[in-house]
């Protein structure tokens, strides 16, 4: 499963931290990042919104090209 999400974004090494705690992994943080500039150059006139699974689509491609090109290097 790693391998497809690239494992936990922040990685904890506490004893008290239990595998359900692990947080949201390496895929959803670069998805999210992709996100937030994908939105921050969407021109002010237009509605995302109506383009919400497209754009989230295309975060998580740019998101598996990333995890993608970290694994070669």
């Amino acid at each position: 499963m790693i391998e497809k999400t690239g494992g936990p974004a922040f990685p904890q090494t506490y004893k008290t931290c239990k595998p359900h705690m692990v947080g949201m992994d390496l895929r959803d943080y670069f998805a999210a990042k992709a996100m937030q500039g994908y939105l921050a150059s969407y021109p002010l006139e237009s509605e995302p919104v109506k383009f919400a699974t497209a754009i989230a689509r295309d975060c998580y491609l740019l998101a598996d090209a990333m995890l993608e090109a970290r694994s070669k290097s």
